[in-house]
């Protein structure tokens, strides 16, 4: 059984991240890890904040902060939202490690060994007004390729083209606004990658088949473009510094590593801090997730526009080291959730952003409705009609609706235990066959990472007990035949266990608290309760909770979404009318 590492791509350090973001790396990620963990599998899910880069020094800036400790502020602030969202990382590191800065320049080291690294003098941007140089997202202007005229020096946000400062129309400082801008000459270091190029190819050809067509698309295209050298060297204050045993002159220049060439290695960064976090009396071994890890199955999630970083300049700079550091084995790429249509954009403020949403509503709520929706095939549209009615439909009444219902029934019908009645009938094989069904299918999906249809062989599962219980109508059995009755309720609580164990990937809140609904006072019932999770053959079964175990009725576990409600949301973040 291989052993799966999990990364997302890394949220930036520069303010609290959107919903888009959310939905585009870090929740199907958790989602994933979630469901391996629970089919019993070993998983090592790592993250970290994403810390240099110039974006960081301009947000300390603002903030009037030295850059280290907004970065240190930031990091607890970000981490703070995601462990309200659940997402169970066994590491949420940060970039700016000693870890990552010792392993970030070993990689140079080894590149530079094997011809891979060279010194050039190349003509930059030198902003008059500032007195310095400007490396690339310290400068936005006109992107070329679409007119967008808030592009960075690095990459358009609009179009996702990577680009040069000098490529930029109309270029501007973001530091001061200036246009008073010089291109001057200077000297950086530079990852060959067009030598590297066939390998690449090669590595990309090897897994491309396997990945979804939106990440092999970018991959490809970037290498039919051709891949061209590229400067991993900035002139900033902070970031990865340049080793002084190997480059003296720029180490004294203060030169340090561009934010894309550390970033990436922060995986592996943050996978040495949790090793070296790990209580007293327990050993991590970091390495053998990223050396020699003929075991481990990689799997990256990122929204589109991570993608050629993660499958073109990574795989370049771990091919070129010439040590076996595990490559990733899929790229599970997804498209943008737009607001009303328009992007989600830290930089612009527009949209939802994942503090606030903690603030409006539990987080299963948004876990639920951004999987059901995710951006896989397409770019898919968040409202606040849609998620209103995701919610109200498929967690408040499918979902939740059902729990109560037959649980206050039972309960005022037959007391706190679950009551025993008739043996299984028809009925009752019917519905198992058919769960047996929707559960494997869910397992298919979940396994294929098709999250859309997850969520929807989820809902079905949900909707079965719903449609079992009305064909049964217990509220009318029990005036004929309590013990028809009876064994409806056993059934459906049954039902409510199934949901509490394989809902969790997507609504691990409320999972938990239908977990706490049962308190079986049999060892062995409570040991079988317990299970992280129900085989799809002994779904059918629905006799895991048997006669006798006691419950108690949560309280409501998704309110329904009112008009009003709605109203206040569109007052507070905007809506249609304002597009």
């Amino acid at each position: 059984m291989a052993r799966h590492l999990i990364t997302s791509a890394l949220p930036y350090i520069n303010g609290i991240k959107h919903l888009g973001n959310m939905v585009g790396s870090m929740l199907p990620a958790d989602v994933y890890s979630r469901y391996l963990r629970q089919r019993g599998h070993e998983v090592l899910y790592i993250c970290a904040t994403d810390e240099h880069g110039t974006p960081a020094e301009l947000a300390a800036k603002a903030a009037g902060l030295p850059v280290e400790e907004f970065c240190a502020q930031q990091h607890a602030v970000q981490k703070g939202v995601y462990d309200g969202f659940g997402l169970a990382f066994d590491y949420f590191g940060r970039t700016s490690s000693p870890q990552n800065i010792e392993i970030t320049q070993h990689f140079a080291r080894r590149l530079a060994e094997h011809g891979f690294i060279e010194e050039r003098a190349t003509r930059q941007v030198f902003s008059v007004a500032d007195d310095r140089f400007l490396p690339d997202r310290y400068i936005v202007g006109t992107c070329p390729y679409c007119g967008y005229e808030a592009a960075r020096g690095d990459q358009c946000e609009n179009c996702t083209r990577v680009l040069d400062p000098t490529d930029l129309l109309e270029a501007r400082s973001a530091v001061s606004g200036s246009t008073d801008l010089e291109v001057r000459e200077t000297t950086h270091l530079f990852l060959l990658q067009s030598t590297l190029e066939p390998e690449v190819e090669a590595f990309v050809e090897r897994h491309a088949t396997e990945w979804p067509t939106l990440a092999s698309s970018i991959a490809r295209k970037w290498l039919t473009e051709g891949l061209h050298d590229r400067a991993i060297t900035r002139d900033l204050e902070w970031g990865v510094p340049v080793p002084a045993d190997v480059w003296p002159e720029l180490a004294a220049e203060g030169k340090v590593f561009y934010v894309w060439f550390d970033a990436p290695i922060g995986y592996v960064g943050a996978t040495k801090e949790w090793a070296d976090a790990a209580p007293e009396g327990e050993e991590r071994d970091w390495r053998s997730w990223w050396f020699e890890a003929d075991d481990v199955r990689h799997t990256e999630f990122m929204a589109k526009d991570n993608v050629p970083f993660h499958t073109v300049m990574f795989p370049a700079t771990l091919l070129g080291t010439r040590e076996p550091w595990k490559q990733v084995d899929y790229v599970k790429a997804l498209n943008w959730l737009t607001y009303y249509g328009g992007k989600f954009s830290t930089s612009q403020n527009r949209g939802i952003f994942t503090d606030q949403a903690l603030e409006l509503l539990p987080a299963d709520y948004w876990r639920y409705f951004l999987m059901a929706a995710a951006p896989e095939s397409d770019d898919s549209a968040f409202s606040w009609e849609l998620f209103s009615s995701v919610v109200n439909k498929d967690l408040a009444d499918t979902l939740g609706n059902f729990v109560n219902r037959v649980l206050s029934f039972s309960r005022k019908r037959f007391g706190d235990a679950v009551p025993a009645g008739h043996g299984p009938g028809e009925a009752e094989r019917a519905l198992g066959e058919e769960i047996a069904g929707l559960l494997a299918e869910y397992e298919r999906q979940l396994e294929a990472l098709q999250f859309r249809k997850a969520a929807f062989a989820l809902r079905a599962l949900w909707s079965a007990g719903n449609v079992y219980l009305e064909a049964k109508a217990p509220w009318k059995e029990i005036k004929a035949d309590p013990e028809a009755a009876a064994l409806t309720l056993r059934t459906a609580i049954n039902l409510i266990h199934l949901y509490a164990v394989v809902s969790e990937p997507f609504v691990p809140f409320t999972a938990a608290a239908l977990r706490e609904v049962f308190s079986p006072e049999d060892p062995a019932v409570a040991e079988r309760l317990a299970e992280r999770w129900v085989d799809a053959e002994a779904a059918g079964a629905l006799d895991a909770v048997p006669a006798g175990t006691p419950f108690t009725v949560p309280g409501v576990l998704f309110a329904k979404l009112t008009d009003e409600d709605l109203e206040g949301f569109r007052e507070r973040f905007g809506g249609a009318e304002e597009e």
